[in-house]
């Protein structure tokens, strides 16, 4: 499958060199907004999962290319000269022992962005280090606010480190500096470090603890479980339910619908009195199914939401209606995102098979048959 490029980023060429993650998923929106992307690959192993179909990889071109065989760095330098954006995820110091650093690519295209995704950032005293989601996160605070006052941490997912904090933050910062481009005629380097984005995306707590308002105990504080009108309670299937009534109208609605009007219910913020109203709710919500809870509770508008497993969420009436989720080559995966009312975006084509446009890319450049031999050398049947 190949779409008609759409979107509001169509003629960004962006160069991106395979990795697992963080500059992914970059590419993945980038691409659903419409930019072409080349990624570079390694002729085998190391860059992928090894998915059989990886949605994060949708809508690339992919040239796989031995960056030690003589003459493929000043190839892939010259399709530097042609991108107006890179975006790496390996440790410091890779990619200037590659020869591909940010120095010699602003060398041969002085208007590039150069974008940087890793855990600990370029710098530090832990920037060449390994690490994953979880390291990072553990580090930037985040984990140890995510948890049950008995489990201890618990790790959500790999989505606030891996995604949010580094894949999201790069994207902004890469538009960032690409608008700024326009504007001086110069790149710049963008570094985005999963520990920095991490914490960024901390702020509003951080608020809060400035303000008083937040202990460093878990499951103790508004927004993490431990008020009784902003959690999770299991229904009489062993179905989920998620509750969120936290403005005073909205919980007034909460406690109508659920024919609750002790005295003890309009408490709200009496900390002191939490354990109990959740105990109350917890007993209360097992006296129905979930589907039942929704039907009482939707037209209340009392922000209350069935948990739905990855199965069921493609399914649901609202994600249906907005096409939340898509199915291509088989495959049902998150559309693209956001909305764009003049410029839509698609999927503009399934993920690559590896090193599946290494001639079409290299002959762009005007590379000739016996250039792109030297090139591929042994490896040139496999390639199209």
């Amino acid at each position: 499958m190949k779409a008609r490029p759409t979107g509001p980023l169509v003629g960004l060429r962006v160069l991106e060199f395979a990795g697992v993650g963080p500059v992914q998923f970059t590419g993945m929106m980038l691409a659903d907004m419409g930019a072409e992307i080349t990624r570079i690959d390694r002729l085998e192993g190391g860059d992928t999962l090894g998915l059989p179909y990886d949605i994060l990889d949708r809508g690339r071109r992919s040239v796989a290319l031995d960056l030690r065989r003589p003459g493929c760095v000043d190839a892939v330098l010259r399709l530097v000269e042609r991108s107006d954006a890179l975006i790496e995820g390996y440790r410091p110091g890779v990619m200037e022992r590659l020869g591909l650093g940010p120095d010699l690519a602003l060398a041969r295209n002085p208007k590039l962005v150069y974008g940087r995704v890793t855990g600990w950032g370029q710098s530090g005293p832990l920037a060449r280090t390994a690490g994953h989601d979880i390291n990072y996160i553990a580090v930037s605070g985040a984990l140890h606010a995510i948890g049950t006052d008995k489990s201890g941490p618990i790790i959500p997912l790999n989505l606030v480190g891996d995604f949010g904090g580094g894949g999201m933050l790069l994207t902004v910062g890469l538009l960032a500096a690409l608008h700024e481009s326009q504007r001086s005629g110069r790149g710049q380097v963008v570094d985005a470090a999963m520990t920095d984005g991490t914490a960024l995306l901390l702020g509003m707590i951080h608020s809060l603890r400035a303000a008083g308002q937040w202990s460093a105990a878990r499951q103790a504080n508004l927004l993490d479980g431990g008020a009784p009108f902003y959690g999770t309670y299991c229904c009489a299937d062993d179905r989920w339910i998620a509750v969120g009534p936290l403005e005073p109208k909205f919980y007034a609605a909460f406690l109508r619908a659920l024919g609750l009007d002790e005295p003890v219910f309009r408490e709200q913020h009496n900390r002191a009195m939490w354990p109990r109203l959740k105990e109350a709710l917890t007993v209360t919500f097992r006296g129905r199914t979930r589907q039942q809870w929704c039907e009482l509770l939707t037209p209340a508008d009392a922000c209350v939401a069935p948990v739905l497993d990855l199965d069921e969420a493609p399914g649901h009436a609202h994600n249906a209606e907005r096409g939340t989720y898509s199915r291509v080559d088989g495959v049902t995966q998150p559309a693209p995102a956001p909305r764009f009312s003049r410029t839509p975006g698609n999927i503009q084509g399934s993920p690559p098979v590896r090193g599946a446009d290494t001639r079409k890319v290299l002959g762009e450049l005007g590379l000739t048959e016996s250039a792109l031999a030297l090139l591929l050398g042994s490896d040139s049947s496999s390639t199209t």
